[in-house]
């Protein structure tokens, strides 16, 4: 996996993710997403991790408090666009998905064990805050 920074879609497998948003104007994409690391009875697999923290993403900017926003995010804010508001069940799943994706034993989490974790924690701390509302 490619990554580039510790922000939501800074990584191959969440730009990718946000590409199923194209053509989209429901929910059910983000709400998979969510669910399959809800789901997991493991440590979460890298793949999983990092569409489950992108799909928070989503969630984030479908509350008009996104924690990331440039050409990466760009057809999540479209998608957006066509989307209503997320209901309160999807904000709690959002929370709940990192909070999984980024807990000890997830292989994502293993993976930030370096000199940039900090980085991407602090990316988790304000998308946790943002989908609280803090």
């Amino acid at each position: 996996m490619g990554t580039w920074s510790g922000e939501p879609f800074g990584n191959d497998t969440a730009a990718d993710f946000a590409w199923e948003l194209d053509g989209q104007n429901r929910w059910s994409v983000v709400r998979g997403a969510l669910r399959a690391a809800l789901r997991s009875k493991d440590p979460l697999d890298m793949d999983t991790a990092c569409v489950a923290i992108a799909a928070a993403e989503v969630v984030a900017h479908g509350l008009g408090r996104p924690t990331q926003s440039d050409v990466y995010t760009e057809s999540v804010e479209e998608f957006v666009r066509r989307a209503r508001r997320p209901s309160g069940r999807l904000v709690t799943a959002a929370e709940r998905a990192v909070a999984a994706a980024s807990a000890p034993g997830s292989e994502l989490a293993d993976g930030w064990m370096d000199d940039h974790e900090q980085e991407w924690r602090a990316a988790n701390a304000r998308l946790l805050a943002a989908l609280r509302g803090e």
